[in-house]
């Protein structure tokens, strides 16, 4: 009678387990369906889809600003590649290192040579008197060359404008009064600002250079209409502006010789910095930032292996108590 009790209940005892099992697998089994069935709804969403796209499309377009094109897919061109310009070579400018700063020394007849040749037909709006202090000229250097100029202010006490000497707060003068003027001065083109001319153009520094050294007759073959001028480093080759460097053409003050080329270094060293006046503060800064957060981050690993070191390195062991009984 009790084997036979004892077996029955041995069978409902495997029974119930059995169904456990089972409904704990089933149990298992609903949750690992719904996530996959989540999972997939995710990956089917719209919003899933659309982010994706604007991602892809999003890292294309930083790439292809950075590098210009992409690196598995060739230039596509409705014109031909010389319709644009032949590239400028690579120069080692003094200020195009990690830790280099401008030369001011060129910056200051790179002026010079803006003041007496470009300044006739290009402006520098978005330079002003005092920008020149401390970096190619002293303050009385500054303001002296600033009251050579004439402003127009007012309206004074009459209601009249008025003229009255360059301050240092003063921007630099314009060759012409408006666009239509300076149009009309240079056979209907427009000669552009210089002010971020060197941030404008591919190449930058290196184009401006290439651009007023390469001046030569044009190749057997190419035609150019009457008042142009061939500079195969300019898109299509013909452009308005006349070569206007010539050996000797300005005298430095410090006696530098006054060669084409030594001309076209200087001023585009001094375009350089009239686009980004803040270069050489901006790397003193980011070396200090980077000496500063490198002593941070060595004292932080110090700091965090100096209070984790016990609690990481520690050994944790157990001894079961003993069963005197036995």
């Amino acid at each position: 009678m009790l084997s036979r009790l004892s077996a029955g209940a041995f069978r409902r005892a495997a029974n119930s387990n059995v169904s456990a099992a089972g409904r704990a697998s089933s149990v298992r089994f609903a949750s690992t369906n719904a996530t996959a069935s989540n999972l997939q709804a995710l990956m089917n969403s719209r919003a899933t889809l659309a982010s994706a796209s604007l991602l892809s499309v999003g890292t294309i377009a930083w790439y292809t600003h950075l590098f210009g094109s992409l690196p598995f897919l060739g230039e596509v061109h409705a014109s031909h590649l010389s319709d644009e310009g032949l590239h400028p070579a690579s120069y080692p400018w003094p200020h195009s290192g990690i830790l280099d700063t401008f030369d001011h020394a060129s910056i200051r007849r790179g002026y010079q040579v803006y003041r007496e040749v470009c300044a006739a037909c290009h402006s520098l709006d978005r330079i002003a008197w005092r920008n020149l202090v401390g970096v190619s000229h002293t303050a009385d250097e500054t303001r002296a060359m600033a009251e050579e100029v004439e402003y127009t202010d007012g309206p004074d006490a009459q209601g009249e404008m008025f003229q009255r000497p360059g301050k240092l707060a003063d921007y630099m003068p314009a060759p012409y009064p408006n666009e239509e003027a300076a149009r009309a001065s240079n056979g209907g083109a427009y000669p552009p600002d210089l002010s971020l001319i060197v941030k404008a153009r591919h190449g930058g520094a290196d184009y401006i250079f290439s651009l007023l050294t390469g001046y030569i007759d044009p190749p057997a073959g190419v035609e150019i209409r009457e008042g142009m001028n061939y500079n195969p480093y300019f898109p299509g080759g013909a452009i308005s502006m006349a070569r206007v460097l010539f050996d000797g053409l300005v005298e430095y003050e410090d006696g530098t010789p006054a060669t084409t080329s030594q001309m076209a270094k200087d001023v585009a060293s001094f375009l350089s910095w009239a686009a980004e006046p803040e270069h050489d503060e901006r790397k003193k800064i980011g070396i200090k930032a980077v000496i500063i957060f490198s002593s941070l981050f060595t004292m932080s690993l110090v700091l965090k292996r100096f209070k984790w070191n016990t609690i990481k390195n520690r050994k944790i062991s157990y001894t079961p108590p003993v069963d005197k009984t036995h």
